[in-house]
């Protein structure tokens, strides 16, 4: 039996979840999501708790079983809390800003970079005097916030020298030495 996929997941307060056939739809307070799973699963709304249940022991059923109870629990969570995720540009020179829609990149290049980000996901961009720009991006829907920020991380990848590139907040960067001085 898949750990993950025999879980209970409780709903929680201003969330509710409709079963349609084999499409699974949430609403709360952060907007509302949708899933289409495999019809062979079986999805039950009881009291508050949502189960998944597999039809065989299958590889294929086994495999999927909590894939789909992962993939509905993070569509239940991104309606009721949603999800952040915060990029830092580490480089000399490099600066972000937004206006729109659009994230304006300046990431050490002879050009600056344009990224048209989805409506779905809320971008933001801060500079601090002293301080590395921080680009923070919100949204309810946990896929596509992280498609969106590899993307952006993808645009300018940390290199392990100087340290220098696009990280998430909080990552450690394991870094090497370099040459060593002539004598």
């Amino acid at each position: 039996m898949s750990r993950i996929g025999k879980a209970p997941i409780n709903l929680p307060a201003g969330v509710t979840v409709e079963i349609v056939g084999s499409t699974i739809k949430s609403k709360g307070p952060k907007g509302s999501l949708e899933q289409i799973i495999d019809p062979d699963f079986n999805v039950k709304l009881e009291d508050n708790v949502v189960t998944v249940e597999r039809p065989t022991e299958q590889k294929r059923h086994k495999a999927l079983h909590g894939l789909y109870r992962s993939l509905i629990a993070n569509m239940i969570v991104g309606v009721a809390d949603g999800y952040k995720k915060q990029l830092e540009l580490v480089g000399v020179g490099y600066k972000a800003a937004v206006q729109g829609n659009v994230l304006e990149l300046n990431l050490g290049y002879s050009h600056n970079i344009y990224l048209a980000v989805p409506e779905q996901v809320k971008v933001a961009a801060e500079t601090q005097k002293g301080k590395n720009p921080i680009v923070t991006l919100e949204s309810n829907d946990k896929q596509l916030i992280g498609q969106v920020a590899a993307k952006i991380r993808s645009l300018r990848k940390v290199e392990p020298y100087k340290g220098k590139g696009i990280r998430f907040v909080g990552e450690v960067i394991r870094r090497k030495a370099g040459k060593t001085a002539a004598k």
